[in-house]
């Protein structure tokens, strides 16, 4: 799935998406940790993967998802 960045604090690596409907997901740092990026900006566009109603990962739109090998 894909969403913009709200907002990211490096200090604590969480931080909140943009759904593409207009709805906000939080996210820990293990979602941020699981992904390549070392900070995010807000409306960065991004690549994300829910597991149960939680982000699990997120990376840049242009990188695959780590689990999804695509």
């Amino acid at each position: 799935m894909q969403a913009t960045v709200r907002s990211f604090d490096p200090d604590t690596r969480s931080g909140s998406l943009f759904l593409d409907d207009g709805s906000e997901i939080p996210f820990g740092a293990a979602a941020f940790d699981a992904g390549p990026l070392r900070l995010l900006r807000p409306g960065q566009r991004v690549n994300f993967a829910l597991t149960d109603g939680t982000v699990t990962v997120i990376t840049l739109s242009t990188f695959p998802l780590p689990e999804s090998g695509a």
